[in-house]
Order: structure tokens, then sequence, then C-alpha cells
């Protein structure tokens, strides 16, 4: 949230004779919420933003000047995290008189995460806690993804925290085609004039005019045809001292790595043509015209012809795989699916 602009707070005032006396006139309970509503607004209107106000009321705290000792922090779901997903942080600080100070958010507490600094190495991290481990387990298995947390106001209360890697999920690789794209809706056709009055004096009568026809509507276009899958190409081996199956899938729109639990992991290798696009709506006809009064009355005009309905796209032809295997990792074919 941006901290407001300054603003000029006025009051008008109108003076009229009262009855009574005020407290006589106004419940005391709806006086008291209303001087307090005045005091929220003008203390929200000077200060620096929504967690400033949540500090000052009492909402939400900051660190900088409490005595703080001591932080720990878990991850939640899990203290693990897989290649390409995200999990959150929550921080418990300990002040020098032994009370504890959780993070806001998923930890239920009131510590705001600008209280900290965050140093990473292969993850990232939000300023709202949430942490992201890369896609490409490349990196993470190269070095222990790791963050070093620092209280603000307390450069040497820190603690590092290592994030251990796991690879026994259900990996995706995408290589499908694009959904066609849907036709364009048929034009709603134009509504009919109404006929010109005529008499019905007695003396003079003289007959309506006929409404005109509505117009058609025109017809949707067709959908377009979906995109073929991939050709991909994947290459298998194994780490035999993890039971690690490394992948490389590639197809026109890259590579995609993964590694993949052998006892528990798998990878899914989707090439499928994309769905044909959605046929356009036909419009729809316009109203006929009503007829002129008079006598004898003109008779309306008829309604246009609805539009036909596009046809959909064709869906697109299913990719193709050409899978080279390491030997040694031929046991393990079956936790590949395509």
């Amino acid at each position: 949230m941006q901290p407001p602009e300054r603003a000029t707070l006025t009051f008008h005032v109108r003076y009229a004779p009262v009855e009574g006396t005020l407290m006589n006139n106004l419940d005391s309970n709806r006086f008291a919420i209303l001087i307090s509503s005045v005091r929220i607004l003008l203390l929200a209107g000077t200060l620096g933003g929504c967690g400033s106000v949540e500090v000052a009321l009492g909402m939400r705290t900051r660190l900088d000047k409490l005595p703080v000792t001591a932080l720990s922090a878990r991850l939640l779901p899990a203290p693990s995290m897989v290649p390409g997903t995200s999990a959150k942080f929550v921080i418990t600080v300990t002040t020098a008189d032994g009370k504890q100070l959780t993070t806001e958010g998923v930890g239920h507490g009131t510590v705001l995460f600008d209280s900290f600094t965050f140093v990473t190495d292969v993850v990232t991290v939000k300023g709202n806690g949430v942490v992201s481990l890369p896609a490409d387990p490349r990196l993470s298995d190269a070095e222990m993804p790791h963050v070093r947390i620092t209280v603000i106001g307390h450069p040497d209360v820190s603690a590092r925290f290592d994030i251990p890697v796991r690879y026994d999920a259900a990996f995706v690789a995408q290589f499908s085609g694009q959904p066609g794209f849907p036709g364009f809706d048929g034009q709603n056709g134009l509504d009919g004039s109404s006929g010109s009055d005529g008499s019905l004096d007695p003396n003079k009568l003289s007959a309506g005019g006929n409404g005109s026809d509505g117009s058609n509507g025109t017809d949707g276009d067709d959908g377009k045809p979906g995109q073929p899958g991939d050709a991909v190409r994947l290459w298998v081996t194994l780490m035999p001292e993890r039971s690690l199956l490394q992948v490389k899938a590639s197809g026109r729109s890259g590579d995609q790595f993964f590694i993949v639990d052998s006892s528990a992991g798998s990878l899914t290798i989707k090439a499928d043509g994309g769905a044909g696009g959605r046929g356009g709506s036909g419009g729809k006809g316009g109203r006929g015209g009503s007829g002129g009064s008079g006598w004898p009355p003109g008779m309306s005009g008829l309604a246009g012809r609805d539009g036909s309905d596009g046809r959909s796209g064709s869906d697109g032809a299913a990719g193709t795989f050409i899978v080279s295997v390491d030997p040694r990792a031929q046991p393990y074919l079956d936790r590949l699916h395509f």
C-alpha cells in the first residue's frame, strides 16, 4: 500500500436550534463510536501506510525497537521443497523478557515481515515470506538452497535456514499444442422501422403504414484449428548412488530438466494436440417494425433470421516422442508416462 498523500480535513458546521442537550439527542454509545472513528481517520491520514497504521493501533508489530535476543524459522507446509514450488516462512523471535512473537499470515502472529532482511541462495523470498524454488533442478542439486534471516535493528540476531530439496513428486513436462482461436461472433441484425400512423378520425379514416422487416443476423465464424503437439526428444539416465532419474526433455518451446525419485516420483510428458477453437455465435435477427396506428392498422414487419453458429475448429495432431535411455535407467521406465 502506497503512503497516502497529505490531505486537508474540513469540518462543515451547521448551527440550528436544539431542544434539550446534545447528549439527550444522541445515544452516548453512538457518539463514542463516532469520535473513535474520527480519531482513526485522522491517524490513518498522518501515518506512512497500512503497516504503520496497524502498528500504531496495536494490530501489528515491528521489531526494531524491541529487545530481540533470538530467532527461529520453519517452512509450511513442509520443511523441504520440490523444484518449481513455493512455501511460506513462519518466523518466531524471543525477546529479553522471554516473550515469543510470531510473524503474520500462516504464523497467526502480529510481526510484520518487513522486520527482517533475507539473503538468499538459489531460492527467492518475497516480502510476505513466500519462498520459491526454481523449477530447474540443476540449480538446487548443485548447492543446498538456504536463507539467512536477520532482524532489522538487531544485526547480531540472525540465523541460516537450509532448505532440503526432494524429488518424490509427480512432475509434468508440458509440450502440448496451443488451442485454436475462437471464431468471431456474428453481428446482430437491425430492427425494422415502425410504420407511419394513419387516422382514426371517423370523418377521415386512413390506414396505418406497415412496419419494415428486421434484417438478418450474420453467421458466426468457424473456430481456428488447434496447434499440433511438439515432437519431443527425451534423454534419460540414472544417478545410481542416489537412485534418481535425470531427464532432459526438448521440444519446440525449449528444454526442460527434471530429477525424479525412482522409488516415489514420476514424470508425465504431454504432447497433446491443442483443442480446436469454439465457433462464433450467430447474430440475432432484428425485430420487425411495428405497424402504424390507423384504420385499418398497419402490419408489423417480419423479424430477421438468426445467423448460424460457426463450427468448432479441428483439434491439433498429437506430438511424437523419441526416447534415448541409459541402460542403467531401463528398470525405472515405468516412472515415465506419455
